[in-house]
């Protein structure tokens, strides 16, 4: 029987690459839905705000999805600390809209989140069962939407990734734009974590939302990096001769403070037999089309 999916924040990377992966991968009717504040676009014409409750119990109803996915977020981590209402009302109340709305009409409710919800102190991969305890204005949103949608929803996954790379704006294409008129570039070399492909978890998310196994998963690439080695290895793909220099965090300051080490363990994917591609595998299959 063909599902009904409906796509929230289908204009960002993420959305994207579920919305090609869906195409490729299942017989369903796909809903996206625009929720940045900018005009509608061709590929994405229709406008929700998620942090209006009674404008997302309205359209959900209306539409009458089996499965909703979050792709919405205020992703920006140093304006979240100067836009903290914003952030929380993204973040936050826009998924507890979702997962109220999703619970009123049984359908499963996928949402994103993220590796900012740990300190970043640990020094091996953190799994779904690890301590929370988030630094930034960004981490904390991220997580108080995690607690709402596991209040407000009963078939709920919600998936938590990093260092998430596809179409739109990312570490990729701003490492490819800076090649066009730089010599040397500064990365940081001593923050861990796994560069993600948005292709390979839109691939994850396809997998989950064929099961009934509801809960909290780890969805990133294999492997860890540096910014320095994922930045290296971007250039080497690309065949640009662009010296990358090594910085340190502290010569690299940014309002939000990032995780030193934020690398995560696809505990519960494994025990469910998926794993995901190794991250350099991943980057290459993405930079044959930037090539």
């Amino acid at each position: 029987m063909k599902k009904s999916i409906l796509i929230t924040g289908a204009n960002g990377q993420l959305g994207r690459a579920l919305n090609s992966v869906l195409k490729e991968q299942l017989d369903s009717d796909t809903i996206i839905l625009n929720t940045s504040s900018r005009e509608p676009t061709a590929y994405c014409p229709v406008l929700l705000d998620i942090t209006n409750p009674l404008a997302v119990t309205n359209i959900v109803q209306d539409l009458n999805p089996d499965i909703i996915v979050n792709c919405a977020a205020h992703t920006a981590v140093d304006l979240c600390e100067s836009e903290k209402e914003k952030a929380y009302e993204m973040n936050a109340l826009g998924p507890k809209n979702l997962a109220v709305a999703a619970h009123a009409i049984d359908a499963k409710f996928i949402h994103i989140s993220t590796d900012y919800v740990f300190n970043g102190e640990k020094k091996t991969p953190y799994t779904e069962e690890d301590e929370t305890n988030p630094q930034t204005v960004y981490g904390q949103t991220k997580l108080e939407g995690e607690r709402l949608v596991q209040n407000h929803c009963e078939k709920f996954f919600i998936i938590r990734t990093a260092w998430l790379y596809g179409e739109g704006k990312n570490f990729v294409n701003t490492m490819l734009r800076l090649a066009e008129d730089k010599v040397e570039v500064g990365v940081v070399r001593d923050q861990f974590g796994t560069p993600t492909s948005a292709q390979e978890l839109a691939k994850a998310i396809v997998f989950l939302m064929n099961t009934e196994n509801y809960g909290l998963y780890h969805g990133t690439c294999e492997g860890i990096a540096t910014w320095y080695e994922f930045a290296t290895e971007i250039y080497r793909l690309a065949g640009k001769a662009v010296k990358v220099k090594s910085l340190t965090t502290e010569e690299y300051p940014t309002p939000a403070k990032r995780p030193k080490y934020s690398v995560l363990e696809n505990k519960k994917l494994k025990e469910l037999d998926y794993y995901m591609k190794p991250w350099k595998d991943a980057l290459q299959e993405y930079m044959k089309d930037k090539i």
